[in-house]
C-alpha cells in the first residue's frame, strides 16, 4: 500500500522560506511523476508543482514560478518543495501526490495517491 507522508510545514513570516518533504513508502516510487497541491480555506485544491520520472522535467503554477522549486531524490524515495519569498496567499494545506503517469502532470485527476497534508501559514 502506497503511503505518502509530508513534513516541514509551519508558521513563517512573509518573505521567509520553508522546505516541505514527502516520504513515499510501499508501491513503486520509480516510473511515476510526483506533485504538490495546496488547498486554502474555502477554496478548491490547486496545483502547485510537479516533477517527472526520473526528474528531468518540472512544472509550476504561475503563482509560484520563480519562488518554489520541486525536486526528487529517487534513492531516498522522497520529493521536496523548497518555498522561498513566501506570501500570505501561500497559506494552505500542502499535499504531496503520486501520479499514475511518468510526466510532470498538472492535472489532479492523474494522481492516484495523496498524503494527509501539512499546514503552511504565512503571516504578514
Amino acid at each position: 500500500q502506497v503511503q505518502l507522508v509530508e513534513s516541514g510545514g509551519g508558521l513563517v513570516q512573509a518573505g521567509g522560506s520553508l522546505r516541505l518533504s514527502c516520504a513515499a513508502s510501499g508501491g513503486t516510487f520509480r516510473l511515476f511523476g510526483m506533485g504538490w497541491f495546496r488547498q486554502a480555506p474555502g477554496k478548491e485544491r490547486e496545483f502547485v508543482a510537479a516533477v517527472s520520472w526520473p526528474g528531468g522535467t518540472t512544472n509550476y503554477a504561475d503563482s509560484v514560478k520563480g519562488r518554489f522549486t520541486i525536486s526528487r531524490d529517487n534513492a531516498q524515495n522522497t520529493v521536496s518543495l523548497q518555498m522561498n519569498s513566501l506570501k500570505p496567499k501561500d497559506t494552505a494545506v500542502y499535499y504531496c501526490a503520486k501520479a499514475r503517469v511518468s510526466v510532470a502532470t498538472v492535472h489532479a485527476d492523474e494522481y492516484l495517491y495523496w498524503g494527509q497534508g501539512t499546514q503552511v501559514t504565512v503571516s504578514s
